[in-house]
């Protein structure tokens, strides 16, 4: 036990001297609270290996933390001002942010005081499942597609876009230039691997990918490239805001791509199951697709989701998969035909920027695991459009509305044994109790009043 707290030491001053060496002089500290804000504390960088080794303190109701920095109080697990945690610092992810000089930013674990994991941190919950994939011989790459919306917020905090389209255009890009070319910049110094940057569809819109990684890193990359948009923005006089719904019209999404391996195997390609999948590439999107009504509460958590999720809005408001169809929950890419393709993945669609991006994948890895363990197979595709099928149509294929509200979202996630057992007891019970407190706060609030309230937020 002493060897390993040495080794954790000296690893961590070695991250330390290498920050130091590249003009770094604080560090934040990342965490991620139930409603996808991203809550930070900060050391200097002589206090960072205190900050890996031991942690800094954080109180317990960041646990069960609403959008409106009230807190869902969950009697028997979080339910009052008393208790501590400590986040502490991961060195090896640590780095330095090339958009804010003189910073560096952290991811953290929760700890308990005596060292001990929190069973309410959702970065922990992740690596857990990611370990019991592994123990059945399998990895998953993966990464988050980001939408975001930039513009001038204004004193009434209304939404001024940065530009009205047309939609993927030249004329928007060219608008925006400057801005595009340091975001650009910021995230491959990074070394997030930038895969691509456009113009999108609603006003102000724009969309980035990053390249896949194991799914722990890949939720780290998502959290470092909000930080990201949002101090490039700032430079430029504008606000970045990943809101589901900044008005009338298209949101944005945060949707996820996901690859299933067998060692150097991509298991959705190369096969004899629908679309080329492998028998075990096909369970693990079937666990997926059965578990999505209740993921939907994880991956679209606010009252604010519903109004993008939405048939029609290439949201995945279905409880369908098809290749290439942008309208089913589960879009199948399949990459190059006749080959065993790497670059195969599934686009979970019904995510949104209000979601936290390690209980998002960790609750699909954990549903597409079972559907592994069961050896479960996919309906029928779908490549029309789901929402236009006749009734007994959709009947026959399975295809259903996933939730169109938040109260009934969670109550399809309170229902599910899947992500109970996966969750465990702790932050499967906090997260609805704040899943229930956002539906409550919202309740009686118009459309138009929600976007205004909430839009800055995320």
């Amino acid at each position: 036990m002493v060897a390993q707290a040495e080794a954790a030491t000296d690893a961590a001053s070695r991250v330390a001297e290498e920050l130091e060496r590249r003009d770094v002089r604080a560090v934040a500290l990342a965490f991620v609270d139930p409603a996808a804000i991203v809550r930070v504390k900060c050391v200097p960088i002589a206090r960072f290996v205190d900050a890996a080794t031991t942690g800094v303190g954080l109180s317990t109701l960041f646990n069960v933390a609403m959008s409106n920095d009230e807190f869902a109080l969950t009697p028997g697990y979080i339910d009052g001002p008393s208790g501590d945690l400590r986040l502490r610092a991961d060195p090896s992810a640590a780095t330095a942010v090339s958009a804010m000089p003189g910073w560096a930013w952290a991811p953290v674990d929760q700890r308990h005081q005596d060292g001990s994991p929190s069973p309410a941190c959702p970065r922990t919950f992740l690596r857990t499942v990611v370990d019991r994939l592994a123990a059945d011989g399998l990895t998953v790459k993966g990464a988050f597609e980001l939408e975001f919306s930039l513009g001038i917020a204004r004193d009434d905090d209304a939404f001024e876009p940065a530009h009205h389209g047309p939609g993927y255009s030249d004329i928007a890009l060219v608008a925006n230039q400057d801005f595009a070319i340091d975001l650009i910049d910021a995230i491959e110094t990074q070394g997030l691997g930038l895969q691509q940057f456009h113009p999108e569809y609603a006003d102000g819109q724009f969309e980035l990918s990053i390249a896949p990684r194991d799914p722990v890193a890949a939720a780290d990359a998502t959290v470092l490239v909000r930080q990201l948009v949002r101090s490039v923005a700032l430079r430029h006089g504008y606000r970045a805001s990943f809101s589901p719904q900044m008005a009338e019209g298209t949101g944005n999404g945060t949707h996820l791509h996901v690859s299933v391996w067998d060692g150097g195997r991509n298991l959705l390609s190369g096969g004899d199951g629908p679309a080329g999948m492998t028998d075990r590439g096909e369970a693990f999107v079937a666990g997926i697709l059965r578990e999505l009504p209740a993921i939907v509460a994880v991956s679209a958590p606010t009252v604010l989701s519903y109004l993008r999720l939405q048939p029609h809005h290439w949201s995945g408001a279905m409880q369908c998969w098809g290749i290439e169809n942008r309208e089913a929950g589960l879009r199948f890419i399949a990459g190059p035909p006749d080959v065993a393709s790497p670059v195969a993945n599934v686009e979970v669609k019904p995510v949104d920027g209000t979601s936290n991006a390690y209980l998002v994948f960790g609750g699909m890895l954990a549903a597409g695991l079972s559907g592994v363990r069961g050896g479960i197979r996919l309906p029928p595709s779908t490549e029309e459009d789901p929402s236009g099928l006749p009734e007994a149509e959709r009947e026959a294929r399975g295809v259903r509305r996933l939730p169109a509200s938040l109260p009934e979202a969670t109550e399809q996630l309170a229902a599910s044994s899947v992500l109970r057992d996966a969750m465990g007891e702790f932050l499967f019970e906090t997260f609805l109790a704040t899943r229930r407190g956002e539906a409550e706060q919202y309740q009686n609030v118009d459309d138009e009043e929600l976007i205004r309230r909430l839009r800055w937020r995320f």
